[in-house]
């Protein structure tokens, strides 16, 4: 599993954007920059929808305030999934980075098994603090919970 410390592995991404999907490298999107990442194990689905996504919408402008330039949540879904629940619950300060295959949540070592609920290979519920390309925070929540994965969470350690 990544730690703190640790450079983000390179892998590709579909950024959902309002032209249609777009590839972007990890090393590319992360460069130069301060990022709010935060993983969800699927677009739409309860948690997700009701708590994790709005919580960052909602706090995004203080987060930015802390010195975040850019708020990203990824998820084992395509860039259309990801663009329509960003346009139905989202804000343009998140931006969708579609794991349509699961790469990134491999490399990370973040995988889990959602087969019992129908949902096959996903990405856990986790976020970090991601500055330049290097880990600074990580927080990976226990199954089933919704805590240190959250917007406030992340407030309090930047």
């Amino acid at each position: 599993m990544i730690n703190k410390g640790d450079k983000i592995p390179e892998v590709n991404f579909v950024k959902a954007t309002a032209e249609g999907p777009e590839q972007v490298s990890s090393s590319e999107y992360f460069a130069g920059k301060k990022v709010a990442l935060f993983s969800v194990p699927g677009a739409y689905t309860p948690t997700c929808s009701a708590k994790h996504l709005p919580g960052y919408v909602e706090k995004a402008a203080d987060l930015k305030a802390k010195g975040v330039d850019e708020i990203a949540c990824t998820a084992v879904n395509d860039a259309f999934v990801m663009g329509a629940w960003n346009a139905a619950a989202g804000s343009e300060d998140v931006t969708m980075l579609a794991d349509g295959n699961g790469d990134f949540a491999k490399a990370v070592g973040l995988e889990m098994d959602g087969s019992g609920f129908g949902l096959g290979t996903r990405g856990q519920r986790f976020s970090m603090i991601v500055n330049d390309g290097v880990v600074e925070e990580l927080n990976v929540e226990a199954p089933g919970d919704f805590k240190v994965s959250a917007a406030e969470y992340m407030l309090d350690q930047l």
